[in-house]
């Protein structure tokens, strides 16, 4: 598990002032959100507690924070101003971990926690605990270390005095226990957690509607939106269902506006207007928009969130919102160029900069300078067949979506396509393929099997008839948010 640098110890970060991307303050943090996992692996820090203006507490995902440096945190400016409440399995460093007595694996003696340190896994958002820094002696009063520098504390080796300080592994102490009511779900969550959201939805669609709960209860709001988007419809009502209202218009608010419309439209009218009542009005308006058009056109698959760029923006600019980790790669291949605002609906839609264009040009130049006008956008009403078509005709994997006005809407991507191109089921099947080209299916000889290639060539061939003989979805039972 290969780290990133530097490391940031948790007493850093105390009062320390948190900034959006243009340099206005949003609060200040007051602690570190971590979730504690079994067999010695380090804790996965969740988030942060801010404080903002009005002395409100709420979370900021570690997965909006691009940076924490030199004493400042800077996030990507989109914060949830819902107040911050604990979930029984989470845990929160500053407020519990610290000044906890906990034990040494290879000594058995007892230390003291006075600080955690923080690192960031290379090429990846993800954060977790890795170091621990204690003193030596149990009893006594506890005493900060004094870092009148803000240097980060030293191994100190050698001899045992008490109240020695020395900086150890997280797996080398013993004593942070996991709550009891917290235990089952960790557990499971820990033997999954390195699975890609599509692979952890095929478990959960296999475990029983309790167990089902429990994990998806577990899961922290942007792990447990990514899931819901890889599983079936019946399952993502049934696991939103069992949430409170509160927690599910958050997983809401963290999906994708055209995943969370698949999603609300599957449920009662009145549970739907219920749900996006409670959604921040900038996440709930994008959907609601998306709502208003039928499913298997441009408008019903389209994405509200395109990377839109004004046309004085640089290359430079444009390929730094490119390369942010988190952006879908079909989003990715180009930049589309519209008048102001940015925010879809936008002003005037100028046409689109592909990537590769973007490598080609210096990084000075104006992509209003070098916008592709030939890409003609499609009406919000444009049907499948139509689209297939045009994503085949074109060679690309996004096409802008235009009103009549000449407004940006949004983009439609390949991969939601052939979401609607294959049958109800697919999901499934192809974790299945994936099991037998890794074990080999019964009968079969090595990973491909007998006829593989012949089963896949015959499922795209078959995935417009499939379509085409879907019928209305159901959902399975009713909606019973608390």
């Amino acid at each position: 598990m290969a780290l990133g640098a530097p490391r940031v110890f948790v007493s850093h970060l105390s009062g320390v002032a948190v900034f959006d991307p243009v340099g206005d303050q949003v609060g200040r943090v007051r602690d570190v959100v971590a979730m504690l996992r079994v067999g010695g692996l380090p804790p996965r820090v969740l988030g942060l507690v801010v404080e903002v203006v009005s002395r409100r507490r709420v979370f900021l995902p570690m997965t909006r924070v691009t940076g924490v440096e030199s004493g400042q945190v800077i996030t990507t400016g989109v914060v949830n101003m819902r107040r911050f409440e604990q979930r029984p399995t989470e845990t929160l460093v500053l407020g519990e971990l610290l000044d906890r007595q906990v034990t040494l694996v290879e000594t058995g003696e007892t230390v003291t926690v006075l600080d955690v340190g923080l690192a960031r896994l290379v090429d990846r958002r993800d954060w977790l605990i890795d170091k621990v820094f204690v003193r030596r002696g149990g009893g006594g009063g506890l005493r900060r270390p004094r870092w009148g520098r803000r240097e980060a504390p030293r191994s100190t080796g050698g001899g045992r005095r008490a109240g020695e300080t020395l900086t150890v592994e997280w797996s080398a102490v013993t004593g942070f226990s996991l709550e009891e009511e917290g235990q089952g779900a960790a557990n499971l969550l820990a033997t999954f957690e390195r699975l890609r959201p599509a692979d952890l939805a095929n478990v959960l669609h296999h475990l029983s509607p309790k167990r089902r709960a429990e994990v998806a209860a577990a899961l922290d709001d942007d792990r447990l939106a990514d899931v819901l988007e890889e599983l079936p419809d019946d399952d993502q009502v049934e696991i939103l269902g069992k949430l409170k209202e509160e927690r599910a218009a958050d997983v809401l608010e963290a999906m994708d506006p055209d995943d969370a419309a698949d999603l609300l439209s599957e449920l009662p009218e009145k549970d739907m207007e219920r749900l996006l009542g409670l959604m921040e009005p900038r996440d709930a308006d994008p959907v609601r928009r998306l709502l208003t058009y039928e499913e298997s056109t441009a408008g019903g698959m389209m994405t509200t969130e395109p990377i839109v760029l004004r046309p004085d923006a640089t290359v430079a600019y444009a390929l730094a919102r490119v390369r942010v980790a988190d952006q879908p790669a079909p989003l990715a291949a180009q930049v589309y160029v519209c008048r102001p605002p940015e925010e879809t609906p936008t002003g005037k839609y100028l046409g689109v900069v592909h990537f590769q264009r973007l490598l080609r040009e210096p990084p000075g130049t104006l992509v209003g300078s070098i916008v592709d006008t030939d890409l003609r956008p499609l009406p919000p009403d444009t049907p499948l067949p139509t689209l297939t078509s045009y994503l085949a005709a074109y060679n690309i994997v996004s096409a802008p979506v235009v009103d009549e006005s000449g407004s940006l809407l949004g983009a439609v991507t390949v991969d939601d396509v052939l979401d609607h191109l294959l049958p109800d089921d697919w999901r499934e099947a192809a974790a299945q393929e994936v099991l037998a080209a890794r074990h080999g299916p019964p009968g079969g000889h090595g990973p491909t099997g007998g006829g593989d290639a012949r089963g896949a060539r015959a499922a795209v061939q078959g995935a417009w008839d499939a379509r085409g003989a879907r019928g209305a979805r159901t959902t399975r039972g009713a909606f019973d948010g608390r």
